[in-house]
């Protein structure tokens, strides 16, 4: 990707990350970002936590959703979740880092559809798959002040 390009991208993310007042609460790192793709990260603390005393699926969920939106959106044009839905092979636990990559898997002028793969940083142990469909509307992410 071209330079102009990539930094474009980057500059969407790092707006996106700025104002998602959830990932600003999970404390959400951006890693690597590009066309259609988005890898981040976090940290599981214990505020969220459940009753069982591992990562409650929402915040897993969450994580993903953010990771989807970041994906979906890197092309400059505004992509609204429009379904969702996640799996959770494996629970997260205090203290891990847990990484969401989203994959871009089709995109045509209004649909894109993404697969975001939640896992732990260390060993790579897959917590939850996550897919989603965005709806992309007409025009552009200007009025964002992007």
């Amino acid at each position: 990707m071209e330079a102009s390009r990539k930094e474009q991208v980057w500059k969407i993310a790092k707006f996106m990350r700025e104002h998602d007042r959830v990932a600003v609460w999970l404390g959400v790192d951006l890693i690597e970002v590009d066309l259609g793709y988005a890898l981040i990260g976090m940290k599981v603390r214990e505020d969220v936590l459940n009753a069982a005393g591992v990562c409650q699926g929402g915040a897993i969920f969450s994580l993903a959703d953010f990771a989807f939106a970041v994906a979906s959106n890197s092309h400059g044009k505004l992509a609204l979740a429009i379904s969702s839905s996640i799996y959770f092979p494996s629970s997260a636990k205090l203290g891990e880092y847990l990484y969401a990559e989203a994959k871009e898997l089709s995109l045509t002028k209004r649909i894109g559809l993404y697969e975001v793969r939640v896992f732990e940083k260390e060993t790579g142990r897959l917590v939850a798959i996550f897919t989603g469909q965005v709806y992309r509307k007409e025009g552009g992410l200007e009025g964002f002040n992007i």
